[in-house]
């Protein structure tokens, strides 16, 4: 069993719904990671056929002295699973061993897990708790944090979802020793983005420590993994529902999402699409005079030094930018049919603006590998 290290805290500040994210190793199998959980309460471990066998049993072994039962679910593995038909298998094993409303959900796994068992829990009996032990780079810095959860729809990437914050979000960085090179660099993809939408200063930081951070070595991941939430609580603990500054977190992501729904969920990892989608949208910046001409160049350097695409795929042979756009008007920024792109107006500052189709389509035209 690993040793724990000295457990870093980031506070989401939302009232009543504040809650921690502990950020260490070793907390997996801590049974105080868990203490906001109901004691004498019901769990029910939500995981998937590629992280159970490695961690399933380690978290039941930590949560049974805290709850009166520990049931656990393993779903498929991957992107095109983040259906209803998996999320109802979630509802009949709550149902299939009587939860009630103080029953808890541990999201254990990546995006896909977590944005599921969250819904779920939005859901189950008009809401029950729940906790993200995320086991990915991607997910300890993003997705298990701010309380959004969606499954997918052939239309459109987590467009049918709820707000739902979690209990605790508990990142235990030694599980990151299993997690295959390239959902590492997916990971790293979530991370960059943080520098250019709220501190250079991190960004900068990236650059130099780049090559460590795909080492895995243990002191960058913790930095990298404390300041990326730092950054997310804080735009969190502003706008909780995306009613306007937390947009700016979807950086790359307009671009992004219209290549995962473009290619069919899976076939690129969220984060290859969202870097892909970061430099679409550095250059679509460049191009409504908002950065200069360095920006954009600067920044695919930086994630193809990630291990991570810097070009968008082909949808449509005949008319990519077309399609591009008929799948980004599914947005959850659009408005009126009009998209709304994450953009950098300077150096730390992301802004969302409209942009005129030609000057979109130039610029898929330009950053789509044919």
């Amino acid at each position: 069993m690993p040793v724990i290290s000295q457990v870093q805290q980031v506070q989401i500040a939302l009232g009543e719904r504040s809650y921690p994210i502990r950020i260490g190793g070793g907390l997996l199998d801590d049974p105080a990671s868990y203490r906001e959980a109901p004691a004498g309460s019901d769990a029910l471990i939500v995981s998937n056929e590629t992280v159970a066998p490695l961690y399933a049993a380690r978290l039941s072994q930590a949560l049974a002295a805290r709850h009166r039962q520990v049931h656990r679910l393993d779903l498929p593995d991957g992107e095109e699973h983040k259906t209803w038909q998996t999320l109802n298998r979630i509802f009949d094993a709550l149902l299939g061993h009587g939860a009630d409303r103080k029953t808890v959900l541990y999201a254990l796994g990546g995006g896909v897990v977590g944005d599921m068992t969250g819904f779920a829990a939005a859901c189950y009996m008009r809401g029950v708790p729940f906790i993200q032990v995320p086991t990915t780079l991607l997910a300890q810095v993003d997705s298990s944090v701010g309380g959004k959860t969606a499954i997918n729809h052939p239309l459109g990437k987590n467009m049918i979802g709820a707000f739902h914050q979690p209990l605790a979000v508990v990142c235990d960085l030694d599980v990151l020793d299993t997690l295959p090179a390239r959902e590492l660099s997916a990971g790293l993809a979530e991370v960059i983005k943080y520098g250019p939408i709220a501190d250079p200063d991190f960004l900068d930081w990236i650059e130099v420590h780049i090559e460590a951070l795909r080492a895995r070595d243990p002191a960058a991941l913790a930095h990298a993994v404390r300041r990326s939430c730092e950054i997310k609580a804080a735009v969190v603990g502003q706008d909780e529902r995306e009613a306007g500054l937390r947009a700016i977190l979807n950086f790359g992501h307009t671009f992004g999402h219209a290549i995962e729904a473009g290619l069919g969920y899976g076939a690129w990892l969220h984060g290859e699409a969202v870097a892909a989608g970061m430099v679409m949208a550095a250059e679509l910046s460049h191009a409504l005079g908002l950065v200069d001409a360095g920006f954009a160049p600067r920044l695919a350097a930086l994630l193809e030094r990630a291990g991570l695409p810097t070009r968008g795929a082909v949808l449509d042979a005949q008319d990519n930018p077309g399609r591009y756009l008929a799948l980004m008007r599914h947005d959850k920024k659009a408005e009126q049919g009009e998209i709304r792109f994450v953009v950098i107006d300077r150096p730390g500052h992301a802004a969302v603006r409209a942009a005129p189709d030609a000057l979109v389509r130039d610029v898929i035209e330009r950053c789509c590998t044919r």
